[in-house]
């Protein structure tokens, strides 16, 4: 999930579809990769109270499958396994800086649980650097939620110029798709903002919705995901909707 935009539902994202396709009985596993760790928080996971988190595995100078037990927690309440982030993710830019191959770290480390997993959902930082380029390369799909207003519209250049960058060095091209979200169809703008990323994404922006839906804040001022707070809301059924989008586009791919 990457938007070099701020507050336009990468984290909501993350946590929600992470729920949906475990309770489509696929094995989840979502990781929070950005400073902030706003995913972690959200499930109570207080990067000052945590042993372990995802910054150990980029610190790895070779990769270690010893190390995921002490990384991932298991949360069967969720649905799915979770590595919790922290604000030492910002200091990776200067521990990193001597690395050789540092933008491939993720995807080496991965290779260690990548067969327990169906789905590895990664949720990024809201700027380019050594997390979201690593993220980017690790990547089979970028998942890009985009706020339909013309601000969050216009931000997601910054994205694109950075998968184009990638896509000059890459053995293959970066596939991303767009998600709308935080979208309210009462809007004439929003409404406007919808239709315009369609005509310039065309197939590249999923046919769900997310809507706006107060149940999320409900959920996250309690620690929970939305299905755990009413699985029948309008944010529930939509990102149930997504997760089946995504597998189904998996399979055709």
């Amino acid at each position: 999930m990457a938007n070099q935009k701020g507050g336009v539902g990468k984290t909501t994202t993350a946590l929600s579809l992470g729920a949906a396709l475990g309770r489509m009985g696929r094995r989840v596993l979502v990781m929070d990769l950005d400073p902030h760790a706003n995913a972690s928080i959200h499930l109570a996971y207080y990067p000052e109270e945590l042993e372990h988190t995802a910054c150990d595995l980029f610190l790895l100078e070779t990769a270690s499958p010893a190390l995921w037990p002490r990384v991932i927690k298991r949360r069967p309440d969720a649905g799915f396994d979770f590595v919790p982030g922290g604000i030492r993710l910002s200091e990776l830019e200067v521990d990193l800086r001597e690395r050789k191959s540092r933008g491939l770290i993720l995807r080496t480390v991965l290779e260690a649980v990548g067969g327990d997993y169906d789905y590895i959902l990664l949720d990024c930082p809201p700027h380019v650097g050594v997390l979201l380029v690593n993220a980017i390369v690790a990547s089979d799909l970028v998942l890009i939620p985009i706020q339909t207003d013309f601000l969050a519209l216009y931000g997601i250049r910054l994205l694109f110029d950075t998968i184009r960058l990638l896509n000059g060095v890459l053995p293959r091209p970066v596939r991303f798709m767009a998600l709308a979200t935080m979208h309210d169809r009462r809007a004439g703008a929003c409404v406007k903002v919808l239709r315009m990323m369609r005509k310039k994404l065309g197939a590249r922006v999923f046919e769900t919705v997310i809507n706006l839906d107060t149940k999320f804040r409900e959920a996250c001022a309690e620690g929970k995901l939305i299905f755990e707070i009413d699985d029948q809301s309008r944010g529930a059924v939509e990102y149930m909707l997504l997760a089946k989008e995504v597998v189904a586009h998996e399979e055709d791919s």
